[in-house]
C-alpha cells in the first residue's frame, strides 16, 4: 500500500519521513551566509531544492527513492531555512543559485540535475539559466516564473497544517529559533517581488526542463504551467493528477516516478 498524505495531517504531526545516513554533511561558507548540505548515494548527481519556508528534512520520501534508483542525492537548507544561516541583505532567488552553485564546487560536482520545488524550482531554473553547463536539466515542480503566475492567496486547513510545520521545523532547526515571523515576512517580500523572467528570457533557457505541477495547485496558474512549458524550448509539461502544491508529500510515489522518469531522460 503506497503511503498518502493528501490533507498533511501526518507531516503537520511528525514533518515528512526522517532522512536516512548520509554520506557527508556540512557548511559551505557563500555570500555572507553558511549553507548547509548533505550528500547521500552514490552515481549520477541530483540536487534536490526544497521550497519556501521548508528545509531539506522536507525530501525525506524522496532521497531514498533515488539513492536506489543509483543516484548521488545532494540535499541543501536554503539560505535563512533550516540549519544554513542569513546575513542581513534580502533574499533572493539569484543569491539562492549562487548558493547552490558554491555546494556544488565544493563537493566537486561538475554537473547535476536538478529537482526544485516551488521556491526551490525558481532557484534551480536560475542556475540553469545562469550556468547552464553545469545543470543536465530542471525537474520545474509548482513555481512560477514571473508574478502574473500566481494566484489569490485563499488560506485552508491544509495549507495551514503545512506552515504549522514549518514554524516548529524552524524552531528546531535554526540559529535563529525565535525569529520565524520575520523570517516569513522577509521570505515574503521576495514571492512578492520575484522572479521576473520575460517570455524572451525563457525562451534562451538551453538544458532540458519539465514543467511539472499539481492538478489542485494552491498557488499557482493552471495557465502559466502552460505558458511555461510553451516557452522554454523543448519543454514538457507534466500534471499530477489529485494532488496539489504538496505533491511530494501528499503522494511521494507518483511524484517520485515523474522524477525518476525525467531523470532518467537527462541522464
Amino acid at each position: 500500500m503506497h503511503f498518502t498524505d493528501d490533507e498533511l495531517l501526518n507531516f503537520d504531526a511528525h514533518g515528512a519521513a526522517p532522512l536516512p545516513a548520509s554520506t557527508t554533511e556540512g557548511f559551505v561558507e557563500n555570500d555572507g551566509a553558511r549553507i548547509w548540505h548533505a550528500v547521500y548515494g552514490s552515481g549520477p548527481a541530483v540536487i534536490l531544492l526544497h521550497g519556501g519556508l521548508g528545509n531539506a528534512g522536507n525530501w525525506g520520501h524522496q532521497v531514498p527513492a533515488f539513492v536506489q534508483a543509483g543516484r548521488t542525492v545532494v540535499v541543501i537548507d536554503s539560505r535563512g531555512h533550516g540549519r544554513s544561516t542569513r546575513d542581513a541583505g534580502p533574499f533572493s532567488y539569484e543569491r539562492m543559485a549562487g548558493d547552490v552553485l558554491a555546494v556544488m564546487d565544493h563537493l566537486g560536482l561538475e554537473k547535476a540535475a536538478l529537482v526544485g520545488w516551488s521556491d526551490g524550482a525558481c532557484t534551480a531554473l536560475i542556475l540553469a539559466d545562469k550556468n547552464p553547463k553545469r545543470v543536465a536539466g530542471v525537474f520545474f515542480f509548482a513555481c512560477n516564473m514571473d508574478p502574473g503566475g500566481t494566484l489569490d492567496f485563499k488560506p485552508t486547513p491544509l495549507i495551514d497544517r503545512c506552515f504549522s510545520r514549518h514554524g516548529k521545523d524552524y524552531a528546531a532547526l535554526s540559529a535563529t529559533p525565535d525569529d520565524f515571523a520575520t523570517f516569513v515576512a522577509d521570505v515574503g517580500r521576495m514571492m512578492a517581488t520575484e522572479p521576473n523572467y520575460t517570455t524572451s528570457q525563457l525562451r534562451g533557457i538551453r538544458v532540458p526542463v519539465a514543467v511539472v505541477i499539481g492538478e489542485h495547485d494552491e498557488f499557482i496558474r493552471q495557465d502559466h504551467a502552460d505558458y511555461l512549458a510553451l516557452s522554454i524550448p523543448g519543454a514538457e509539461l507534466v500534471v499530477l493528477a489529485g494532488v496539489g502544491h504538496f505533491a511530494p508529500l501528499q503522494r511521494p510515489v507518483q511524484f517520485n516516478r515523474e522524477v525518476r522518469r525525467f531523470l532518467d531522460r537527462v541522464r
